[in-house]
């Protein structure tokens, strides 16, 4: 993306120019509807400002937003499922939630207007991308409660592109109908990105040699590891785009195809705070800690101060005055604590890139033989590599481990295809500690 493309964007996009203390005016407007709206039209939120002892009025500048209370995943399931929602049923337009693993599921709710908003964000992330009215779109985001998939569709007509909702799954037609209906972009998470990849070169196809020019991938932590390999691989761009059902989906920020620097916050509907995830306290931009949001414009189901629980850090603006969040480092929930130490999947995963053998199709099993926790991480060899090597690879990815994390770990390297494949958001962590 040159320059005149960035201009072409803020001419359709006004917002996107416009200076940081312009934006900021608007924030803190927006901000204060939200506030006045979350208090007077849900119960859950004035219980929650009146114990905090803080009222919508209270709020006179954007610092102010410190002083109210935190909006927890918990606190969503514990109202399951309306009880955020801050419009009658009846003004609903749809209903979204989360996977729900454990527990009861995360619940959302769109108005029509959330909803024309929610299309325009993505539309505006296709852009950012290189994206422009008239290219196709190859959607293998899952459809249904999750919103990937829908959220992905709607905004792509929005920005006038064509929509093939192929949703997850059945890895050998994706590749079919890439070939057959000649795709510009997909959308889609990077872990099943690499499951397509797998089935191109198990057909014996080159993926380079495919319409595909704009891979935007979400819904999971991806590194610079998994992009190069995408890249490579496809000859596209690889862009990251993030989003949360309860914040809204995607669309909440995009990385641009000319920079590739971290997405960038649509702040003009969205506040971001990073906090020290242990004591709750603000941090200084730049600053590493856990990433929480505030809707600006939403109706049916504001959102204060949500902790999302993903771990990065805020960033100056590079291609608009909207700032940035460095790529998702992690997420406090899957953190897991090995003899004392933090480990991170997306360190093992970059480490793993970093083997030259080795693909990114992987496990990690904890166990705790003896009341002491041993970590094993289950790993595929690329094709190419001779088995002979196998144990060779796996004892470099050991070292690398120890001397980057700092502790031992049991590496496996299995052969090509071994490790099933996600068609939705990857989960690479067995945990067998408590079994």
């Amino acid at each position: 993306m040159k320059s005149h493309d960035i201009q072409e964007l803020a001419a359709m996009e006004p917002i996107l120019g416009t200076s940081r203390a312009e934006l900021e005016s608007l924030q803190l407007k927006r901000l204060q509807w939200t506030l006045q709206h979350a208090y007077a039209n849900n119960a859950n939120y004035k219980r929650k400002f009146d114990a905090a002892g803080v009222h919508p009025a209270d709020l006179h500048a954007l610092e102010d937003l410190a002083r109210f209370p935190f909006t927890t995943k918990a606190d969503l399931r514990d109202a399951y499922p309306f009880g955020f929602f801050a419009v009658p049923e009846e003004k609903l337009a749809r209903i979204h939630a989360s996977s729900g693993t454990t527990g009861k599921p995360t619940v959302v709710g769109y108005t029509r207007e959330d909803l024309a908003t929610w299309a325009g964000l993505v539309a505006r992330s296709i852009r950012a991308a290189g994206g422009r009215s008239g290219m196709k779109v190859h959607i293998a985001y899952g459809y249904g409660l999750f919103t990937g998939g829908l959220g992905a569709h709607y905004g792509a007509e929005a920005a006038g592109c064509t929509v093939i909702p192929m949703s997850g799954g059945q890895t050998e037609r994706q590749v079919q109908l890439i070939g057959d209906f000649a795709p510009d972009i997909i959308m889609v998470t990077p872990s099943y990105m690499l499951a397509i990849l797998d089935e191109f070169k198990r057909k014996g196809l080159d993926p380079r040699s495919t319409s595909l020019r704009i891979g935007i991938f979400g819904a999971e932590p991806w590194g610079e590891g998994i992009r190069t390999e995408i890249e490579t691989a496809f000859g596209i761009d690889a862009c990251d785009i993030y989003g949360l059902s309860e914040v809204m989906g995607p669309g909440v920020a995009q990385e641009f195809a000319c920079a590739k620097d971290g997405p960038t916050i649509w702040e003009d509907h969205f506040i971001a705070e990073i906090i020290d995830p242990n004591s709750g306290e603000r941090v200084a931009d730049g600053e590493p800690g856990e990433l929480v949001f505030t809707s600006l414009t939403k109706e049916a189901m504001p959102v204060i101060r949500y902790r999302t629980r993903d771990l990065t850090r805020l960033l100056p603006g590079s291609v608009t005055a909207m700032r940035r969040i460095a790529k998702i480092s992690g997420r406090t929930d899957d953190m897991l604590i090995v003899r004392g130490v933090n480990v991170f999947p997306s360190q093992v995963e970059e480490l793993i890139l970093s083997c030259g053998g080795l693909a990114p199709h992987y496990r990690i099993e904890l166990t705790r033989p003896d009341r002491l926790d041993e970590l094993a991480i289950i790993v595929e060899a690329r094709p190419e590599l001779p088995s002979a090597d196998h144990e060779a690879a796996g004892a470099l990815l050991a070292s690398r481990v120890r001397g980057h994390i700092g502790i031992g770990a049991d590496v496996r390297v299995t052969q090509s295809g071994s490790i099933a494949r996600s068609t939705g958001k990857a989960s690479h962590v067995i945990d067998r500690r408590d079994s």
